[in-house]
């Protein structure tokens, strides 16, 4: 499913990674642990496109996926729940649900995940009119990962849960 090869990204002058290589089969969990500065959060930037790699490849099923642009990557088939929870405050839990689904256009097919997602997180449903900002950290983690599977991922990726 997710390959990559030899994977090195840098900040300016400082290299973050060198040489990072690993595999994910499909149907597989995987965790990446590290301390502190180690560069998690920099290699799940270059899997979804926020960062470039300066060198190495990503493949996902089969397809070359470094180059692309975080829009692309989330069409391609890969979500990513970033760390720190973001939600949009001010925007209710329904609204922040549905960006998930922003690449999709088959409205009935939103609708019905949208009430998967409620049913997977009872909480939020019973919040969905709530402004998202009115959440506690809990229940803000739960609605970064409905907005996630609202793209319906092949592939989710997950910082700091």
């Amino acid at each position: 499913m997710l390959e990559v090869r030899n994977l090195s990204v840098w900040y300016g002058l400082t290299e973050v990674l060198r040489d990072v290589s690993f595999s994910v089969p499909d149907g597989r969990i995987v965790a990446m642990l590290g301390g502190n500065g180690a560069g998690k959060t920099t290699l799940l930037n270059a899997l979804t496109g926020l960062v470039r790699p300066r060198s190495g490849q990503i493949l996902f099923e089969n397809r070359p996926m470094q180059q692309l642009h975080p829009h692309d990557v989330v069409v391609g088939g890969i979500s990513m729940v970033p760390q720190g929870r973001y939600v949009w405050p001010t925007m209710s839990v329904a609204d922040n649900v549905e960006l998930g689904a922003v690449t999709r256009r088959d409205r009935a097919a939103i609708r019905r995940d949208a009430e998967q997602v409620y049913a997977l997180f009872p909480a939020l449903a019973e919040r969905r009119s709530s402004r998202a900002g009115s959440l506690s950290g809990g229940q803000q983690q739960m609605l970064a990962i409905a907005r996630a599977l609202m793209s319906r991922p092949r592939l989710l990726l997950m910082d700091e849960p």
